[in-house]
């Protein structure tokens, strides 16, 4: 798999797990005011360059690393000046047919926020990872 569609599987899979947030803040924005927090959440600094480092990072957990196994990411070098880090931990491994699957648990910070995010990965080789549709 490319690293192209890969960013795009891991934004649009973002995108879901954030939109019921973000639809219900604009239903209740005049009720609650205090939803603007969903305006600094980790994703909505990452920029093009950190999305292709944080790739390259989660396939090299993908293909190298255990169950319960953290690894570090800082986009250092991204020529963000947002600092924003990652601990990506593979959660659970499994056989589906002649597929590897694994979910993988990412947590992203960025200026006091954090998400987290438990994609789900299956491949069959070192660079076919596919997001999973839940």
């Amino acid at each position: 798999m490319s690293l192209r569609k890969l960013e795009f599987l891991l934004l649009t899979h973002c995108v879901r797990v954030m939109l019921p947030a973000l639809l219900l803040a604009s239903m209740t924005a005049a009720e609650a005011s205090n939803l603007n927090f969903l305006n600094d959440t980790p994703m909505s600094y990452i920029k093009k360059r950190d999305m292709d480092s944080i790739k390259s990072a989660l396939v090299e957990v993908l293909n190298t690393k255990n169950d319960g196994e953290t690894t570090r990411w800082i986009n250092e070098g991204t020529g963000n000046s947002v600092k924003i880090d990652a601990a990506m931990t593979p959660e659970s491994t499994n056989h589906e047919g002649e597929k590897t699957c694994r979910l993988v648990s990412v947590v992203l910070s960025a200026k006091g926020q954090s998400m987290n995010l438990h994609p789900k990965f299956c491949g069959t080789g070192r660079t076919d990872w596919t997001l999973q549709q839940r």
